[in-house]
């Protein structure tokens, strides 16, 4: 139980993130905030959210689903997500003929909306879960390696006076905006349980691609079913 609430944490943690859009009404007002900055107002924003979706959720779910969906489209590179998900599965491509690359190139776009449906449809209901939690930003890491790397650290307080702790790590874009990259909740790396569950059904499955991207969803239910027995 306690690690599906560190995940169920993480979820709201990586949806609150997608609500940056939602609560920025000029693009280069976003330009101008830091990472710190731009997640304190994404906390604030996301409250508000969840408390409207709270009154309408039951019946017309679409809308709430939708509202995530548009502020997700506007912050995360979906394809850039999937690309890292797939990881040296995607990164064999270079070796590959331009007919190769192709059929790669269009594998990975449809497991970015693979990854985008289920991320929306699976976790968008563990906001409403968490509604009443209380969040604060802690403080921000530079990476030594590139002033467009940062680490946000947020505490989140949850029941029973549990406290987790987020680490954002974000980098900004040609476009001076800042996006998620990956996000750690306690001990756990997203990013990293998404790339090694698809890297298992890839070679239980004889690297057959297309077979991954068509179980994923069913996938990632199940795995989260069992650690939630745990």
């Amino acid at each position: 139980m306690k690690r599906r609430r560190l995940l169920l944490t993480a979820i709201l943690a990586y949806l609150c993130m997608a609500e940056v859009a939602v609560a920025q009404t000029a693009e280069s007002r976003q330009s101008a905030e830091g990472p710190a900055e731009v997640i304190t107002e994404v906390t604030q924003r996301v409250m508000e959210v969840v408390a409207e979706a709270n009154t309408y959720f039951d019946q017309d779910p679409d809308r709430y689903f939708d509202a995530i969906d548009q502020a997700l489209a506007q912050l995360v590179d979906w394809r850039g997500f999937a690309t890292a998900v797939m990881g040296e599965f995607y990164s064999r491509g270079r070796s590959l003929d331009a007919e190769g690359q192709a059929v790669l190139k269009a594998q990975r776009d449809r497991f970015a909306g693979t990854l985008r449906e289920g991320l929306i449809r699976s976790y968008a209901k563990g906001l409403l879960a968490f509604g009443g939690a209380s969040m604060e930003v802690k403080g921000v890491e530079a990476s030594p390696q590139s002033a467009r790397i940062a680490s946000v650290t947020q505490l989140v307080y949850g029941e029973a006076d549990r406290v987790y702790t987020i680490r954002y790590q974000m980098g900004q874009y040609k476009d001076g905006k800042w996006r998620l990259r990956n996000l750690i909740i306690e001990t756990i790396n997203l990013g990293e349980i998404y790339r090694n569950q698809f890297s298992a059904l890839a070679r239980a499955s004889d690297d057959d691609l297309d077979q991954v991207i068509n179980g994923w969803n069913a996938a990632i239910v199940e795995q989260y079913e069992e650690i939630e027995r745990d």
